[in-house]
């Protein structure tokens, strides 16, 4: 008979006080977290030096992101522009969210199926592996009748009271999505398509604003905060906390990426990576917990616009670098991710695969503004 017959219910007031653990969060032995790791080679990029124009120090970022990208598709940002109060003020208020009751924050429940919201209840969807952490995720635009688009998502889920919050996050994604483009200008520059194209392609974009937090665990070396996978996204731009936690596997071995101060962490995810034709990774990556302090971070999923078709550009196919990826929308390997599989180190391919079976019999979905066009 199963310990539990009934879904764990995921309360950070109790749970991170419990001597032991729920089985659902216990992880196999052999996906457990480790120690004393060694840290990741990840370039700093002084973002104000690269836009400075002055030719050493763009030329040595666009070595430093090529070779990091290549390798494991992470690398740190540093002098980006983003005032400090502004970070500050996003994770006090991130604090405030966090700190409330858990029928408060339930308010913002996610749906199945869904995408925005908030969520502790993993239970619903999976009952094994369980991540140690509740969520709140958010939708951002960049278009102009989009404006309001994250103040109105808190004002009309969590009500007027939450309208300041709203507008702090509103700012936090727009200064972030500026600081987003000019890394889509170095990732141009740096695959040899101009500092232009990925501006191009990304007019428009969405983001997914999503806050992780992880809080105490009494028995931390049995699950782990977020297990292994690889962003679906495109480009992940990461403000983290002092506590350390995110973990990245390269060489066959997982690296620890030490917090920097006042620093964004970027890395690779799959669309962008089908986007260059896999001459950028999207690397496998974990976040672990810990038993002394709640940990925090604050992500920032830059994707296309939901109609931009998903290409590689011409200039990187050839014959001795076929095309890796079919054509697709965001939108198509987004819901892919929320009703087919579950976002893992698999998920690409397992996704390339549906569309070589289903996709080459669509065209194009008009309800749904899916595309998907087989090799």
């Amino acid at each position: 008979m199963p310990e539990q017959t009934t879904p764990v219910v995921f309360d950070t007031e109790v749970i991170q006080y419990q001597s032991n653990i729920p089985s659902p969060f216990i992880w196999p032995d052999d996906e457990k977290p480790g120690s004393d790791l060694p840290d990741l080679q990840a370039p700093a990029i002084d973002l104000n030096g690269f836009l400075s124009g002055d030719p050493s120090i763009v030329a040595e970022s666009i070595r430093a992101v090529d070779e990091a990208c290549k390798k494991h598709g992470f690398f740190l940002i540093v002098n980006h522009g983003v005032d400090p109060e502004l970070a500050a003020k996003a994770h006090d208020y991130f604090d405030i969210f966090f700190g409330m009751k858990l029928s408060e924050k339930q308010r913002a429940q996610r749906t199945v199926g869904d995408s925005w919201g908030y969520t502790s209840r993993f239970t619903g969807r999976f009952n094994s592996k369980l991540p140690w952490k509740e969520t709140l995720s958010v939708r951002y635009s960049s278009e102009s009748q989009c404006s309001t688009i994250v103040e109105y998502y808190f004002v009309n889920v969590l009500g007027e009271d939450f309208r300041e919050m709203g507008k702090l996050y509103q700012e936090y994604s727009e200064v972030v999505n500026k600081v987003g483009n000019v890394v889509l200008e170095l990732l141009g520059l740096s695959l040899g398509v101009g500092r232009e194209y990925f501006k191009e392609f990304y007019k428009g974009n969405e983001a997914i604003l999503r806050w992780n937090y992880y809080p105490i665990c009494q028995k931390p070396d049995l699950t782990l905060g977020t297990g292994p996978h690889r962003d679906p996204t495109s480009v992940t731009i990461l403000h983290q906390d002092q506590v350390g936690g995110l973990e990245v596997f390269v060489d066959e071995k997982w690296h620890t990426v030490t917090p920097v101060p006042r620093s964004f962490v970027i890395n690779i995810g799959d669309t962008f990576m089908a986007l260059c034709n896999g001459i950028y990774k999207s690397c496998k990556h974990r976040a672990v917990v810990n038993n002394k302090t709640a940990r925090k971070s604050l992500a920032f999923f830059i994707v296309p616009h939901k109609d931009r078709v998903v290409s590689a550009p011409a200039s990187l196919i050839s014959a001795d670098s076929p095309r890796l990826y079919p054509d697709f929308t965001w939108p198509t390997l987004l819901e892919f991710t929320q009703k087919k599989r579950r976002a893992d180190l698999s998920t690409i391919d397992a996704f390339v695969d549906w569309i070589k079976q289903e996709g080459g019999e669509k065209n194009k979905d008009q309800g749904k503004g899916v595309f998907v066009k087989s090799f």
